[in-house]
């Protein structure tokens, strides 16, 4: 069992910048790719990025690919998403997830593991 929280979230301005933090419990945390997923109200819950176990190969949905960056502190337990040049249509609730395995996927079916949730908001 993993369990994830998410932190860091909040409200900025259009063109400002957030860090959401997802520290996990466990002491194999190494070894799970994790992802950043969110979901605005009335959608469905989307793709942001993903990174893999070694934290040696990212992947980003097109939209927000050059304004976020994800990394990740094995040795904290914890990974970052650092936010830039934000937009409104970033505002939705961002989630953690963890798979068991070294890949960084794309799709929500593939994560065995998710945190709560949190807001992110951005005034235009």
């Amino acid at each position: 069992q993993v369990q994830l929280v998410e932190s860091g979230g909040g409200l900025v301005q259009a063109g400002g910048s957030l860090r959401l933090s997802c520290a996990a419990s466990g002491r194999t945390f190494s070894s799970y790719a994790m992802g950043w997923f969110r979901q605005a109200p009335g959608k469905e819950r989307e793709f942001v990025a993903a990174i893999s176990a070694s934290g040696g190969v990212t992947n980003y949905a097109n939209s927000v690919k050059g304004r976020f960056t994800l990394f990740r502190d094995n040795a904290k337990n914890t990974m970052y998403l650092q936010m830039s040049s934000l937009k409104p249509e970033d505002a939705a609730v961002y989630y953690c997830a963890a798979r068991q395995g070294l890949t960084p996927y794309s799709t929500v079916p593939q994560y065995d593991y998710w945190g709560q949730g949190i807001q992110v908001t951005v005034s235009s």
